[in-house]
This record gives structure tokens, sequence and C-alpha cells, in this order.
């Protein structure tokens, strides 16, 4: 990708229809901070008016406004001062003041009946290190916490083990230890991974800033001052920030060291403006502020992730360090997990897994659709550049997910049983239905056909109306522990609140969950 910068433009002129009422309104950078602390001023009142008990507090997290004045507040639980795992919740009040109702990740009321651990931190340590299994893993310390996701809250211990996984992505594995038995509870990876290929998208915007000793680095000014660094190999750090001295950018070959990072920095300029059109939303956060994105991660490294604790993306250079794993859809369904995590923060593992891994592929094709680039022209085939298969077939299929032999079509009791990359597809199958509906049909030259559960008819109600549903959902009523089943209900809620319960678009997001067996 050869690249000629520009100092500010959107990266794609694609607009999305913002549905009126119950879409969130943008909040400027110090209005977000003043929402946030109005609502930690009034926690201690939330807490009365919703029954909780005098141990418990709540912590704000997130605060999204509609624009007809409706206000979701999301908090986190501490009791007696420790945090609850699976607590959270979010409130929603009518712009009258009126409470409209509540989403719990548990409803049992939170309570343990001692604080004090019958087995010490180092213990936990252990039995977290034993669960990692991995070499050179370290545990960074254990953190006394009430779990609550199960449901029924017991006092325990998460800690943090760090290392490497099988294929060299770096681990962050959280382990919820009993405090009472020091057996293990619950354990996610907090890294979340997917693969990729660059894409050569032709000449693309990209911002850049005048650097104050001459030249030009690669840090887009006009979208948080996202920036690109160059790791060159290594595995930790921030790298080299790209610097240039006549601002047009890579020449379209791995040999050249910026055409990944071109790639990586159009890629979260295209995820900006999607959620900037699309959402209102002002950054991955929504507080205006940029991720960072890595390039050419460790030796011949297959793959790129997300990480949290940097609020960041990094990509590998792929196999022979041939093809740096950068393209578009790679670059929006990572950094959706860091939507996801500001949001709903899904747990990584069974159906709540499989819902996160899902809404990182509906908002990576989401993104790819917005760029509206010729080169890549947008699809419901996740990783298709890849041929990962050696035949050229994609990683995953939306409209058929069984296509890639092992995800799930339907929902079933055992689904929450597969890797989270596979019973996500499920709800891929059910975003693809919604969008386009079932049976044969043809989209930007991509040929789809696609079965229901029940033999049943779906009639879609197009993409961008799909994505307003799932984004409304997953930021206004998904919790951390939301499971299928607590999907259906969310987007329900939301497709009522966009345009109307009984609505055209309401009666396809139940027929459309109905086709994927969720009931």
């Amino acid at each position: 990708m050869v690249v000629l910068a520009l100092q500010n433009g959107p990266a794609s002129a694609a607009p999305a229809p913002h549905p009126s009422g119950a879409q969130a309104v943008e909040l400027s950078a110090p209005a977000r901070v003043a929402a946030l602390r109005s609502a930690q001023d009034h926690a201690g009142e939330t807490a009365r008016r919703l029954g909780l008990g005098a141990e418990e507090k709540l912590v704000v997290r997130d605060v999204v406004k509609d624009a007809d004045g409706t206000v979701h507040t999301r908090y986190e639980r501490t009791y007696a001062g420790l945090p609850v795992l699976g607590g959270d919740l979010v409130t929603h009040v009518a712009g009258n003041g009126s409470l409209k109702g509540v989403d719990k990740a548990v409803k049992t009321r939170i309570s343990v009946p001692t604080t004090t651990a019958a087995v010490p931190a180092a213990s936990a340590e252990k039995t977290a290190l034993k669960a990692a299994g991995t070499a050179k893993a370290k545990a960074t310390g254990a953190r006394k916490v009430v779990w609550a996701a199960a449901g029924t809250p017991v006092l325990a211990y998460e800690s943090v083990v760090k290392g490497l996984q099988h294929d060299g992505t770096p681990s962050e594995l959280h382990v919820i230890t009993d405090a009472r038995t020091g057996k293990k509870i619950y354990s996610y990876e907090a890294i979340d991974t997917g693969t990729g290929t660059s894409q050569y998208s032709g000449s693309v915007p990209l911002g850049t800033t005048a650097a104050s000793s001459g030249g030009y680095d690669l840090v887009d000014g006009g979208r948080g001052s996202h920036r690109t660094y160059d790791l060159n190999g290594g595995t930790s750090g921030t790298g080299t920030l790209f610097h240039d001295a006549d601002d047009v950018w890579g020449d379209g070959t791995v040999g050249n060291r910026q055409t990944a990072a071109v790639d990586a920095a159009y890629g979260a300029a295209v995820t900006w403006d999607f959620y900037k059109s699309a959402f209102n939303r002002n950054g991955i956060a929504g507080d205006g502020k940029a991720a960072y994105s890595r390039v050419h991660y460790g030796n011949a490294y297959v793959n790129a992730f997300w990480s949290d604790s940097c609020f960041c993306m990094t990509y590998g250079d792929g196999v022979n360090n041939a093809n740096p794993l950068t393209s578009l859809d790679v670059a929006g369904h990572e950094m959706s997990h860091g939507l996801t995590a500001a949001t709903a923060k899904l747990n990584y593992n069974r159906e709540s897994g499989g819902l996160n891994e899902a809404t990182s592929d509906i908002f990576g094709t989401s993104v790819e659709f917005f760029a509206n680039n010729s080169a890549d022209a947008g699809d419901y085939l996740i990783g298709e550049k890849i041929d990962i298969n050696g035949d050229g077939t994609p990683l995953r299929y939306m409209d058929k997910p069984s296509k890639d032999g092992a995800s799930a079509d339907y929902w079933s009791k055992t689904v929450g049983r597969l890797d989270v990359h596979y019973s996500s597809g499920v709800a891929n199958h059910f975003f693809y239905l919604l969008s386009e509906g079932s049976g044969a049909k043809t989209v930007n030259g991509v040929s789809y056909n696609s079965p229901t559960y029940d033999g049943s008819t779906v009639t879609g109600i197009g993409r961008a109306k799909a994505a307003q549903i799932w984004y409304k959902a997953l930021t206004t009523y998904f919790t951390s522990t939301t499971t299928y089943a607590g999907a259906r209900t969310g987007t329900l809620q939301a497709a009522a609140d966009l345009y109307g319960s009984g609505s055209a678009e309401y009666n396809a997001v139940a027929a459309a969950w109905k086709a994927v067996n969720v009931k």
C-alpha cells in the first residue's frame, strides 16, 4: 500500500442511518467526565434505590445518554470493599428521573459469610500457575474478590498469570480460586486474538502529524492521536514511532516496513470513523482517546491481538514474515474487543465468550462494508484473505458458520463448551439473518445461502439497522455474564427502543433468534 498522507478528512464517506430518540448522543470528553462524576456522586442514592445491601457499593464505569433523555449508567460493585466479579449492572433512567429498569449480571443478592480467607494468597497463586500450564509463566499476585458470576457469591482470589500462549501470543490468564477450598473456580484469557493477512487497499487517506524536528510522524491527530509503532521483531514495550520525511508512506511491499504500518493506521482510522458515523461514539472507549497500534511483532508471528492492559492492537508479520496481519477486517475485529471491554465486558468464556467474539466479527464486518473500498469489498466472510486452509476458503462464514467445520449454526445446551471462536457462530448467523435474511443471496459478488433451524423464512432488515440494534444492546443491556438467551432479550429491547415494540425490525429480531434456536 502506498499512501499520500492527509492531515485531516474521514477514512470513508459511507454514511450510516441514525435512528432518533433512542440513539445515543455524542458526549464531549469534558461532558463525559462530568456525567461520570455526577453518577458517582449519586451512587449511594442509586444503591439504596435498588435495594442493595449495606456492604454493597457502586462504582461507575460508563454513562450513555440517549437523544430522548434516557440515561444508561453502567456500574461495577464492591462488597465490604472487595471487587465483585459478576456484580456489574446497568440502570436505565428516563429523562424525568424515573427508573425504567435495571439489568444485572446476576440476580442473586451479593453476600458472603466472611471476608476472611481460609487459604493464603500464595496457595491461590500456585493453583493459578498450575491452571496456566505454560512454560515461564509468572503470577502477578492474587487479590481477594467476591466471585458472583456463577450465581452464588463466594469469597475468592483472582490471580493473573502472564506468559506465552502456544503460538507466541502473550497470555494474561485470569484464574479465580475459591478462598475457602483453594480450588480453581473459573479462568479466562484477557488477550483476545484473531487472524488475517495484509491487504493492499490502494491509495487511502491517512492522518499524520508534522514533527517539530521536521518530517512527519504516524500520529492521527484527527482521531484521538492514534499512534503506530514499529516493534522491529520485539515482543514487549511500545516500539519506535513511525516517521517519514516526505509524508508518502509505504510502497506496497513487505520489504518496506512502512507498508504494514499504513495498513494498521488505515484500519484504525476506518474503525474510528465507523463508530463515529454509525453510533456517535467518540473512540473505542467513548472518551475521545485513541488506542495505539504496534506492527512487526515477534518473528513470523501468525496472529494479531488486542490487549486491554495496554489499550493497543498488535500485529505479527505472518508465515516467513511475508504477510503482515494488518488487514482492515482484522483491525475492526480486534479493536471491537476494546469496545466490548469498555461496555458490557463480556466474560471471555462459554456463551458470553462466544458473544464477545461474535461482537468483534459483527463490527469487523461492518467496518469492512463501511470502508466502501473496491479493493476489499464488504462481505460476510471472516478472514477471507488469509487462505489458512490452502484452498481459498475463509476462516469463518456468517451465513452458515458450520461451513468452517467447527462453528455452531444454532444454539444448543452444549454450545458453551465450544471454543469461543466457534460458539460465536450462533450470534454471527443471527446477525447475517437479521441483516440479509435466509436463503440464497448474492452481495458484492459473493454468494450466500443461509439456512434456519426450523425451516422458517427470515426477511432481513439491512445490515445498518442490524448493527444499530447489536450496538444498542451491547452498550446498554448486555452485562459480563450475558448468555444467548440474555442476548435475545437485550436485542429485542434495543429494537423496541430504536424502532418500536411490534415494529418490523422488532419482529425480525425475534424471527432471526428463533431461526438459530434461541427462544
